[in-house]
């Protein structure tokens, strides 16, 4: 014995309905009114400052790494050197 689900039946479509056409209230000639122009540029800006954004904090951490490399290398130098200095030298 299988078990099949049993699906739901979808919902009736709505139909479109066309909007009412207007009467003017008056006779005179008026021009029609201008869609408004749909700008791009916004939306690029944002990105481009994102980009910019990314790569700038991408440098300033690999800056910061690069400044903790060379203190932890020069701590390492000086800890050899102050070694060296403080063990007594063996005798052969």
């Amino acid at each position: 014995m299988s078990l099949t689900p049993k699906y739901p039946q979808a919902p009736a479509v709505p139909t479109l309905v066309a909007p009412e056409q207007h009467t003017p209230a008056c006779q005179c000639q008026h021009p029609q009114p201008l869609t408004a122009t749909r700008r791009t540029a916004p939306g690029f800006r944002i990105a481009a400052g994102a980009v910019a954004a990314a790569i700038t904090v991408g440098i300033v951490l690999t800056a910061l790494l690069v400044a903790v490399t060379v203190a932890a290398v020069s701590v390492a130098g000086v800890a050899v050197v102050l070694r060296s200095l403080l063990t007594p030298p063996r005798q052969r």
